[in-house]
């Protein structure tokens, strides 16, 4: 199966360690974006993973996509052209400090794609799922229009499309957002979200649920969810529910929605001391289109995609650098983390 991912790949520039920003004279660079971390899961679970993007045509935007092939990312669609790499500065929270994220990604070289860069009908041959978020619309206003020509694309060619929500308020307003994904998520199989996704740009929430009280109500998040397929037609929707003790410890669990079964599956719950947290609802998105390629059932696939993306917290960078394996003995064993001799 092959799994086709768009958006931007970005370079972040991290405070070393738990370090603040005027801390430290230097910064920990890494290669990360969203779509990008999905298809690094994506190869190192075994699928054939597809990235396309467009980058800056100088030795940066090639040191960007070599990132995606050390881990076996199919890069032969990437656009290289005009435009700048985008970047992001991060500041990881420790305890009661909360992390911190600047966006710097103006006029980069995705942002500034054109129509003519990208032909559908050639990029989608062979093509069984295509993904992307709402952070990709949300960097220009053509790159909208782009997103709905691939949605489109892909609805008249059969692919499966998969959209996280990842909202975005350092991007785009709730009413832009509203605007432009309402007009997008007609064409969404899978629709992955938490509570903020749902609420600033579906306008969709759970009753009497508060993230910041640790405080989730399930029977909530399944009505969401059958909004969501009723309203716009998706197939399934994934919710990540975290409970959020401090910015080090985290209560971390997933839902999964079918609509066809009209089935509700919730994951086992882990209680997570958090070294990255950036990537970990990616990583989540990942299990979810590996667990249903591969005709797991709901309740194997939501538990497969909790556990990928609670082992993405204990990882240094966006992308999630676990396989099959790992998770499978994560489920398998728990979470103890004894030393595998």
């Amino acid at each position: 199966m092959k799994v086709l991912s768009f958006g931007e790949l970005l370079l972040r520039l991290a405070a070393p360690s738990y370090t603040r920003f005027l801390q430290k004279d230097s910064f920990d660079a890494t290669f990360c974006g969203a779509e990008a971390n999905v298809a690094v899961s994506l190869s190192l679970f075994g699928l054939e993973s597809v990235f396309l993007t467009k980058l800056p045509e100088n030795e940066i935007g090639v040191a960007a996509m070599r990132s995606l092939q050390y881990f076996g990312v199919n890069t032969e669609c990437i656009v290289f052209g005009d435009g700048r790499m985008g970047l992001y500065y991060l500041e990881k929270g420790a305890s009661q400090r909360p992390s911190k994220v600047i966006y710097d990604r103006k006029d980069s070289a995705v942002a500034l794609s054109e129509n003519a860069d990208y032909n559908w009908d050639k990029l989608f041959e062979g093509v069984d799922w295509f993904h992307f978020t709402g952070i990709t619309p949300a960097l220009s206003d053509n790159l909208s229009v782009i997103c709905k020509e691939a949605c489109m694309a892909a609805r008249k060619k059969g692919i499966m499309v998969s959209c996280d929500l990842n909202y975005r308020k350092k991007l785009w307003s709730t009413e832009k957002a509203k605007e432009v994904m309402s007009s997008l998520m007609k064409y969404v199989d899978v629709c992955i979200a938490n509570e903020e996704d749902a609420e600033k740009v579906l306008g969709i929430s759970p009753d009497d649920n508060n993230v910041n009280e640790a405080r989730l109500n399930k029977s909530g998040y399944e009505l969401t969810a059958k909004e969501i397929c009723q309203k716009y037609g998706c197939k399934y929707v994934g919710i990540t529910l975290r409970e959020s003790y401090s910015a080090s410890v985290n209560g971390w669990s997933c839902m999964l929605y079918d609509r066809d079964k009209s089935e509700t599956v919730f994951s086992s719950k882990y209680d997570i001391q958090i070294i990255d947290r950036v990537g970990s609802g990616d990583s989540f998105t990942a299990g979810l289109i590996y667990g249903l390629i591969n005709g797991k059932s709901n309740q194997e696939t939501v538990e497969f995609a909790a556990a990928a993306s609670c082992l993405k917290h204990s990882v240094e960078g966006d992308y999630n650098r676990v396989t099959v394996e790992e998770v499978e003995s994560l489920i398998r064993n728990g979470g103890s983390g004894r030393v595998q001799r």
